[in-house]
């Protein structure tokens, strides 16, 4: 099966969470915080949304930063995904 977005939805894959922190401190699966950087997966087409015109900015491949409540968490066979409207994105990363 395959996700694919309508409007100016866009298809996240979130970035796995460190299991260490940078001074060497393991964290258990309860105290680690789901990362807000994501790899797009898919994105919808844009076009008239709500009466407004939306061009989409992102691409298949980008990392991206999303606004932490945002979205819907979405389980397909073994992967989790999140599918979040443009504006949600917060930036790109380079």
């Amino acid at each position: 099966m395959k996700l694919v977005p309508l409007g100016d939805r866009v298809v996240l894959k979130q970035v796995v969470a460190e299991e260490t922190t940078k001074s060497g401190i393991v964290l258990p699966g309860a105290a680690k915080e789901k990362p807000q950087q994501a790899e797009v997966v898919a994105v919808g087409p844009g076009g008239m949304v709500d009466g407004k015109e939306v061009t989409m900015f992102v691409k298949v491949g980008d990392t991206v930063i999303y606004s932490k409540y945002a979205g819907t968490e979405v389980k397909l066979g073994d992967d989790e995904y999140i599918i979040v409207r443009q504006n949600d994105i917060l930036a790109m990363v380079q």
